[in-house]
């Protein structure tokens, strides 16, 4: 059974900046520990892209959602890279799932949400305090729109709170990250395996 995994680099720089991402670095480490298991990975920046607001699935000309959402339909899993920005999940991590707020009333026939079956994780990264509440957010969220959340389905480092040192300035990833990377992966990968093999019920 071979699965496919989308993540979402929710960082505030864009590509053509040339400027690395402490958020792309976290989704790397997570892709590799995926590819072990066979998982293969596509990130996508989404400051690259023109997502316009709003809470359909299509909001019409030069909105770049409607591709995106393809690409989530299309994966097993769906991983969410965010920094912490004011304690909180940044603004395009909120507009995307603002825009998945459409999948409430896309089901198929038995009553099952689009994204019925896909398993989200969370990825965080940041110069103060906040991971915890910034993963609780993003999970509350991906479970209303259909999402199922594994067990520590989160990464996480979170530097020194004013600090001047990114996660993507570390020589060397921390041995803890490591083993939450580990963990999101194994156990992400674990229950996609069972839900591609079993969904969940539809309406009797």
């Amino acid at each position: 059974m071979t699965l496919k995994a989308l993540a979402f680099n929710a960082t505030l720089k864009r590509s053509e900046n040339k400027e690395p991402s402490s958020t792309g670095r976290m989704l790397d480490l997570i892709a590799a520990e995926m590819a072990k298991s066979g998982v293969e990975t596509e990130t996508i920046r989404l400051a690259d892209y023109d997502i316009l607001p709003g809470v359909t699935s299509d909001e019409g000309t030069g909105d770049a959602w409607p591709a995106l959402r393809k690409k989530v339909l299309a994966a097993d899993i769906v991983i969410f890279g965010t920094p912490i920005w004011m304690g909180q999940p940044d603004s395009i991590s909120k507009r995307v799932l603002e825009r998945m707020d459409a999948f409430l009333e896309e089901t198929d026939d038995e009553g099952r949400m689009v994204s019925y079956g896909k398993v989200a994780a969370v990825a965080v990264v940041g110069n103060e305090d906040g991971a915890h509440h910034v993963s609780a957010e993003m999970y509350q969220a991906l479970n209303d729109v259909g999402f199922t959340i594994p067990a520590n389905a989160v990464a996480y480092w979170v530097g020194e709170a004013m600090g001047s040192t990114n996660f993507v300035d570390l020589k060397k990833v921390p041995e803890e990250v490591t083993t939450m990377v580990e963990m999101l992966a194994r156990n992400t990968i674990h229950l996609a395996k069972l839900l591609r093999s079993s969904q969940y019920p539809g309406e009797k």
